[in-house]
């Protein structure tokens, strides 16, 4: 029987096949090329071939988008025709709980999936991805320190380990070791741009703006260069740089020739664009149309049902878009869903706060978005993105205690933020504001 790179047997691949799914793989392991397109190769090669199933169905349900969750769940459907082995029968079950909105449990499948078969690189990248989904830093560090130690630094693949490692590190707040391991992850692949990633989020959360900014520039020939499907998100954490150092021209000219140009209307990178020019509207620039094809690529995406960090950011497009009621339909969905999953527990217990405060801020009502918003933002972190998605909450927050004229308040969240990035323009800006009239 044929086996991939790391030594997994491949019930129904042929060689070519068996090759062609490597191939796929290596693309989504380095978010490069044309993995959907790879793997239905090996598909009309080998149609029996149950992990390239498996692989494509994994694409497209960790994708956040209603569309793709259908397709995802057609093919786990057929998958199950086949004649699954055990590894592969694990993968199908772990599918099917995100698909059923339960991301926790398929997560947890995942552990015990990857402690029978540690060199599984699908499954450690898919369970890595499902921690960053429900935003789980402990499991995002601790799944690729349990299957490390089972795993030589020869076997392909191990560096893409150590950037999944890096980030792991890095949002559970030990930035010296994530930043050292992304770093090294580099130096065996540079063209890993989930690697270089981390490293970014380290300068970010340390509040490195200069060095991150060099980090970027410096490297870019390999985190920009063509075929590189995460550099929307890296072109962000280069914006968000220059908006760290009060830089906003900068941050919008980012926004408009890569952020959005090079973006598509894939919610991954919607989530980008309306994150950036929501924090660049809170600074008082004038952002002039751009938020309206934001809202017409989030119209069909965000339902209220799937992934609520989504709808979040779609709630941003359509406030300012002048699409109140889209947003309104959100908190609507919110209100009345009875779905027994956990994605519905997200919508009621975060993305429901967290969007009226949203409104609230656009409406002025700055002391109701203050008093949603301080709430949600300690639960927030239990669905959805990196702790430097997640700061655009507490940015918004501190921006509506000070247009709010809550001085106690604005103080207190500004020396908040200066308490973990000191030399931070922004939040020096944000203290220099807070006793201001009016939030001048």
């Amino acid at each position: 029987m044929h086996t991939d790179r790391q030594g997994n047997t491949l019930a129904g691949a042929s060689a070519e096949a068996a090759e062609t799914f490597d191939e796929a793989v290596e693309c989504f392991n380095l978010y490069r090329g044309d993995p959907v397109g790879t793997i239905d190769t090996a598909i009309a090669d080998a149609p029996g071939f149950v992990m390239a199933h498996v692989l494509k169905a994994w694409f497209f349900a960790l994708a956040t988008e209603p569309a793709a969750a259908r397709e995802a769940s057609a093919i786990a459907a057929h998958a199950k025709t086949l004649d699954a082995d055990d590894r592969a029968a694990s993968h199908l079950s772990a599918i099917g709980h995100v698909l059923d909105g339960n991301w926790s449990q398929a997560a947890t499948a995942l552990d015990f999936h990857t402690m029978e078969w540690p060199h599984d690189i699908v499954a450690l990248q898919a369970g890595h991805l499902i921690d960053f989904f429900r935003a789980n830093a402990r499991d995002l560090r601790d799944r690729l320190a349990r299957a490390l130690p089972r795993w030589s630094e020869d076997r392909p693949g191990y560096s893409v380990l150590l950037g999944m490692h890096a980030f792991g590190l890095e949002e559970a707040g030990d930035y010296a070791a994530a930043e050292a391991t992304g770093r090294e992850a580099l130096d065996r692949q540079p063209l890993d741009g989930w690697a270089h990633h981390a490293v970014a989020h380290v300068m970010e959360m340390q509040g490195r703006a200069e060095d991150g900014l060099d980090w970027m520039e410096t490297r870019e020939p390999h985190w920009a260069s063509d075929g590189a499907y995460f550099q929307v998100h890296n072109w962000w954490h280069k914006a968000l740089y220059h908006l760290e150092l009060m830089q906003a021209d900068n941050a919008l000219a980012l926004y408009d020739n890569r952020v959005r140009a090079l973006g598509g209307d894939l919610s991954v990178n919607l989530l980008d664009a309306s994150a950036l020019l929501w924090r660049i509207h809170l600074g008082g620039i004038e952002t002039g149309d751009r938020w309206l094809s934001l809202a017409d690529a989030w119209s069909p995406l965000a339902d209220g049902k799937l992934y609520p960090f989504n709808d979040l950011h779609a709630a941003m497009a359509f406030l300012v878009s002048g699409r109140r009621g889209e947003a309104e339909r959100i908190i609507s969905a919110y209100r009345t869903d009875r779905r027994d999953n956990e994605v519905a527990s997200w919508c009621r217990q975060t993305g429901l706060p967290l969007i009226e405060g949203f409104v609230a801020f656009h409406d002025s009502d700055y002391r109701t978005a203050v008093e949603k918003l301080h709430g949600a933002r300690f639960i927030a972190n239990s669905f959805g993105g990196s702790h430097a998605q997640r700061d655009v909450i507490d940015w918004t927050l501190v921006e509506a205690a000070i247009r709010g004229g809550m001085h106690g308040a604005a103080e207190a969240l500004a020396n908040e933020r200066l308490a973990l990035k000191p030399h931070s323009p922004v939040n020096k800006s944000f203290l220099a504001r807070a006793s201001k009239p009016s939030g001048q």
